[in-house]
């Protein structure tokens, strides 16, 4: 059994833990609004949908809720599969626009 002092203890650094990972999602949507190339736009969305998994981990165990492990597998499978599509659809871009460099063509 764990005293009433230390799951006090516990319980707070859960909060302080879930405030930081909120300002820390905040600082990454500013990276991916303004980043000055795509890739750290498509870094920046990895980064929140990582920080937004760990974030429902701490809820689950905060909440003692387990079924909420499930939706974070099940988002972070989602996640893997849309960072994997958007690195596919820049490479496309950025090999068409290569080849239209080297091509003599200037696309935008």
């Amino acid at each position: 059994m764990k005293s009433q002092t230390l799951m006090n203890v516990e319980h707070g650094f859960f909060i302080i833990c879930l405030i930081v990972m909120a300002l820390l999602i905040f600082l990454c949507l500013i990276r991916a609004i303004r980043g000055p190339r795509l890739t750290d736009r498509i870094v920046a969305g990895n980064m929140i949908g990582t920080m937004t998994i760990m974030s429902i981990g701490i809820l689950s165990v905060l909440l003692e809720g387990s079924y909420m492990i499930d939706v974070c597998l099940i988002y972070a499978m989602i996640s893997f599969i849309a960072v994997v599509v958007l690195s596919k659809v820049y490479m496309g871009v950025y090999r068409e626009r290569k080849e239209a460099v080297e091509k003599g063509e200037k696309k935008c």
